[in-house]
């Protein structure tokens, strides 16, 4: 990589007279230009501000609580607290969950509660206990998830434990756990001792930093009628709020968002909270301290390849966005999207699933470094208090390397897709504007995805009291991978004569274990120095040296080739 130590002016002056025309579509957060040019600039202006860089990506979750304080998930969960400044939120299903406590594919258990002989509860908190220790040892913090049904208080307890595997309906999953109680208010009394236990054991600080939340896409989860569900909410905020006045609770995690069925939940909830009686309480309404909601894309086998669909998701967002902006009463609640990932079912592999063929390498990263660049601008534009988009997607404990989950690492190895929240880590400050001649516009990435003859290459950027960062991706939902295409960026607003370039990168050559492992054979046994390589590939690396770059008038451009789903983070330290 070099850099040209020329003014903004002339690079401008010099593409008018080359005839490229430079110019703006309106768009929220990034500007962006159409062009069948080859090569793309991206022009940074760190003198404007569009707002904070809030951390929204700093939130993960995963089916299997049990993998929480295993020998690997420890290990990651280390890694994501590290690279983040500050405490990441962690969400778990079937917290709730009766059993043993031995993971499964899309189970869990805790045994929290159980029955005596008499019909009296039995509270065991060692396992729950056990997970949030974890977490909270790490400076994290829980998302609570409350649910699911144990099984002594569901009203169809058998069959409860299922047995799914990859390639199985995903329908097996329903069990005993998703049922309603067969007592609200035994319901609700395991809903205040667990929070009053939590209390207890962590301090009214420490929890009244966390949320809580009832079960997970009652669309799809709850094998109750929605009235019921409005019921279970009722109970379950009145017991977290008796338990402590000051904790969040809040709704309600819907699958879906943008369809019709979706739409017709979200707006019964907020009816049900803001106008309805309260099953406990009589009254009219019912307490919530934060909106959630669920966004998937919907990846395809297309032509032997796979086609990723982050329209079908961004669509979802938006919808989810405007619900929230739609009712006044919601205009400052904290906005979660409680799952946002490039499809739905983390424990389908690519062998099951070829369509998931994405998540070991290159195109899973630059999708979550695109991605989320549309989910602060859609934020921007409908002006809600978003608060962060949880990734479903963490480690499945001693299984196949590289079997092809939606997995942040595999075998305590740290495949690509970590590395992007590794950059997200870096970018502070406030997010300034990005335009690129070679990017699709925020309207046409919601509408129409990412299919076009040109990939998206663009960027979201941040500056600091001392440093700025820019983020840049060359996506496309299509993963064929043409030749490496000239990026030029353009940075003006620099406060320094002089500042020091680092840049990192992930590609099939950099910050990748899954392509050295390929390299290596393949192996499911790889030896201790195999395994000591792969866990140095899986770090984030630069793509070559640091160096000084002089600006002139506050202005600097750097060049480099970008490769297709390669992102790349500039870093300047001034």
């Amino acid at each position: 990589m070099w850099s040209l130590k020329v003014s903004f002016s002339y690079w401008y002056l010099l593409f008018i007279c080359l005839g490229f025309q430079v110019f703006s579509l309106k768009s929220v957060g990034q500007q962006n230009v159409k062009s069948d040019k080859t090569s793309a600039v991206i022009q940074v202006d760190l003198n404007k501000k569009i707002g904070p860089m809030y951390p929204a990506w700093a939130w993960f979750g995963y089916d299997e609580p049990n993998y929480t304080y295993m020998k690997d998930g420890k290990k990651l969960l280390s890694e994501i607290a590290a690279l983040s400044p500050v405490p990441v939120y962690v969400r778990a299903h079937s917290l709730l969950v009766t059993g043993d406590g031995k993971p499964a594919l899309k189970w869990g258990s805790t045994n929290a509660y159980t029955e005596d002989a008499n019909g009296n509860a039995v509270y065991d908190w060692t396992i729950i206990d056990s997970i949030f220790d974890t977490y909270i040892q790490r400076g994290m913090k829980p998302l609570a998830q409350i649910g699911f049904m144990p099984e002594a208080l569901s009203v169809k307890p058998q069959p409860y434990k299922h047995d799914w595997k990859p390639g199985d309906p995903y329908g097996k999953i329903m069990t005993g756990w998703a049922y309603p109680p067969k007592d609200y208010k035994k319901w609700a009394e395991l809903v205040f001792q667990w929070v009053k236990h939590s209390v207890d054991r962590y301090g009214k600080k420490e929890v009244e930093s966390w949320y809580w939340e009832l079960w997970n896409e009652p669309n799809g989860y709850w094998k109750g009628t929605r009235d019921e569900f409005f019921k279970l909410y009722d109970y379950t905020a009145d017991a977290v709020k008796r338990a402590l006045p000051t904790a969040k609770i809040g709704g309600i995690n819907i699958a879906g968002t943008g369809s019709e069925g979706a739409q017709k939940w979200l707006h019964a909830f907020a009816k049900h909270c803001f106008s309805d009686t309260n099953y406990v309480t009589k009254k009219i309404g019912s307490p919530v301290d934060a909106i959630l909601f669920h966004a998937k894309g919907g990846p395809k086998l297309i032509d032997g390849h796979v086609r990723m669909n982050m329209g079908t998701q961004l669509r979802d967002i938006q919808a989810g966005f405007k619900f929230v902006a739609s009712y006044p009463q919601l205009k400052n609640i904290p906005v979660i999207i409680g799952e946002s990932d490039p499809e739905g079912c983390a424990a389908c592999g690519m062998h099951t699933n070829p369509e998931n063929a994405y998540r070991n390498g290159t195109m899973y990263s630059s999708y979550t470094a695109a991605s989320f660049a549309r989910k602060y601008a859609l934020a921007d534009q409908y002006k809600v208090n978003f608060k962060g988009a949880v990734s479903w997607s963490f480690e499945f404990e001693d299984q196949p390397w590289f079997y092809g989950f939606r997995d942040l690492a595999t075998n305590g190895i740290d495949k690509p897709v970590l590395n992007v929240f590794r950059m997200f880590g870096m970018m502070k400050g406030n997010r300034v504007p990005v335009s690129s001649d070679h990017g699709y516009d925020l309207r046409t990435a919601v509408d129409s995805s990412f299919r076009k003859a040109y990939s998206d290459i663009n960027g979201m950027a941040c500056k600091d009291i001392n440093n700025a960062t820019v983020l840049l991706w060359n996506y496309h939902d299509d993963d064929v991978k043409p030749e490496a295409e000239q990026v030029t960026v353009q940075l003006k607003g620099i406060p320094a004569k002089q500042v020091l370039l680092q840049h990192y990168r992930i590609d099939d050559e950099h910050s990748n274990s899954y392509e050295v492992w390929k390299k290596m054979g393949s192996p499911q046994n790889p030896s201790p120095e195999q395994i000591a390589e792969l866990e140095k590939a899986g770090q984030l690396h630069l793509l070559n040296s640091p160096e000084y770059i002089k600006t002139s008038n506050g202005e600097a451009t750097v060049r480099f080739a970008l490769p297709r789903q390669g992102v790349s983070l500039l870093k300047l330290d001034w």
